[in-house]
């Protein structure tokens, strides 16, 4: 029995109700939640990335614009498009940006199921911690599919079931147990009792493999972080133009 829907379109609302309601503490809970190594997860994702051409980086449920902000420093010559479903998130991303002064980085509210770009225009596209978030999987793999050019690549990066049973249990004990009270302290409690729960009804790494290689991805690859608990998923699309 589960308290939250992990599919479809109430889905999509909760989540995106919940990101508006906690945007002012989400960067923040981040960093004490996983005693800021979640700053070393997004640094993998982007040195993971190939040097772009002259198509933009897309980087999607960009939040307050972490992984665009790194982007731009990584590849500083780069286009940088951040986009978050929720109005919130990009409101605080976007003061981010101001406050810094970062150029060559734009930030849109929108779907990642329907994605306000056209076909094959974008160079790379990430995603961190936001792909278990979406309400329709498929949707949003075509999506990526659609807006990449050819040979371009896609990095997800999200919460995983630990693979060693020892640091399993007491890394579920700290995620379903410690984290959800901690997080109720500073936010509402519904949103750090989803995340556990959204990890576990989250496909399985065998069956994302599935999912990339059915909508067209080519070269799929995923590399375990932290024991497991978190996932870098490489793909690619097809170098040839269809």
């Amino acid at each position: 029995m589960t308290e939250f829907q992990h599919r479809g379109d109430a889905k999509k609302r909760f989540v995106r109700e919940m990101f508006d309601d906690i945007s002012d503490r989400y960067d923040f809970l981040n960093h004490v939640l996983s005693f800021g190594i979640d700053l070393y997860w997004r640094n993998r994702l982007i040195r993971s990335l190939p040097a772009p051409g002259n198509d933009p980086i897309l980087d999607v449920a960009t939040g307050t614009g972490d992984v665009g902000l790194v982007l731009k420093k990584h590849f500083p010559a780069a286009r940088v498009i951040g986009l978050d479903y929720a109005y919130q998130m990009t409101f605080h991303c976007l003061g981010k940006i101001r406050q810094r002064g970062t150029s060559g980085f734009t930030v849109v509210q929108g779907d990642g199921e329907k994605l306000p770009f056209p076909d094959r225009r974008i160079a790379a596209l990430t995603i961190s911690f936001g792909f278990r978030n979406i309400g329709h999987y498929e949707a949003a793999l075509a999506e990526f599919f659609r807006v990449l050019i050819p040979g371009g690549c896609l990095r997800i990066l999200e919460f995983a079931e630990p693979e060693s049973r020892i640091f399993g249990s007491l890394y579920g004990f700290y995620f379903h147990h410690i984290l959800p009270r901690i997080g109720a302290l500073f936010s509402r409690s519904d949103a750090y009792r989803y995340l556990p729960e959204s990890v576990d009804r989250f496909p399985s790494r065998d069956t994302l493999r599935s999912m990339l290689g059915s909508t067209g991805f080519e070269d799929v690859s995923i590399q375990n972080l932290t024991f497991g608990t978190v996932t870098l998923i490489s793909a690619r699309r097809s170098g040839k133009e269809e």
